[in-house]
């Protein structure tokens, strides 16, 4: 007897991290609900290449939340008046870190995975190769799946709820051989802070020369459009 593949709600920022994870969930089996915010950042072309990537992996279906983080203000990506910094990682916390933003991700991953009846979420968050953001963390992972099966129907009803990093432990270089390996276009991917209209990135902030360097370090050609 055949069963229909499980659910599963994948975050998606249009990013190489969380591309890789739907690529991830769509080898492992699942039927792959893919979500994305618009959570007051400060460009719409990594939503663009989340519609993108969304299409080319074959998610089931592809959603964007909206959430006016924005509003608070806060963060050099959420808030003009911030810069985004350019001379390198400093210690410490960067600017570059959105208050509360993956807590907030996460939350209404769990509220669409309980409407599916989808008992697994998928996030691209990263511990090795991260900018500094508390919210990255194993740590944090581990308490919000406590927190899901603790605050929802599901779980308080027996049916676990997990949530996957699978990226939490890889370099930056790791992730790009396993996204490769699976097919991942990361050409159609934007990752940079302040990427413009088109998607091309700026080649300096944080978020470009950890992807620089991890292709590099890969032995892979860096697709990344370039301003």
């Amino acid at each position: 007897m055949n069963h229909p593949p499980k659910r599963a709600v994948i975050l998606l920022s249009g990013g190489l991290d969380s591309a890789t994870c739907l690529a991830i969930a769509r080898d492992m089996g699942f039927d792959a609900y893919a979500l994305s915010v618009a959570y007051g950042q400060r460009h719409a072309a990594e939503l663009d290449a989340a519609r993108r990537i969304a299409a080319a992996l074959g998610a089931r279906e592809h959603r964007v939340a909206s959430v006016e983080l924005g509003q608070f203000g806060g963060s050099a990506l959420t808030d003009e008046n911030i810069p985004v910094p350019v001379e390198g990682a400093s210690a410490g916390i960067p600017v570059t870190y959105v208050p509360a933003r993956n807590t907030v991700m996460l939350s209404i991953a769990l509220a669409w995975a309980e409407v599916l009846g989808a008992n697994d979420i998928f996030v691209g968050v990263n511990a090795v190769d991260y900018s500094g953001y508390p919210d990255c963390r194993p740590e944090f992972i581990a308490a919000f799946e406590t927190m899901a099966n603790l605050a929802t129907k599901t779980g308080v009803e027996g049916s676990r709820l997990t949530i996957h990093a699978p990226l939490i432990a890889l370099s930056k270089a790791d992730i790009i051989r396993r996204g490769d390996a699976l097919g991942v276009d990361y050409g159609q991917t934007v990752s940079c802070y302040q990427a413009d209209d088109h998607g091309r990135a700026c080649g300096a902030c944080d978020a470009c020369r950890l992807r620089r360097a991890g292709f590099g370090a890969a032995g892979i050609p860096d697709p990344t459009p370039y301003a």
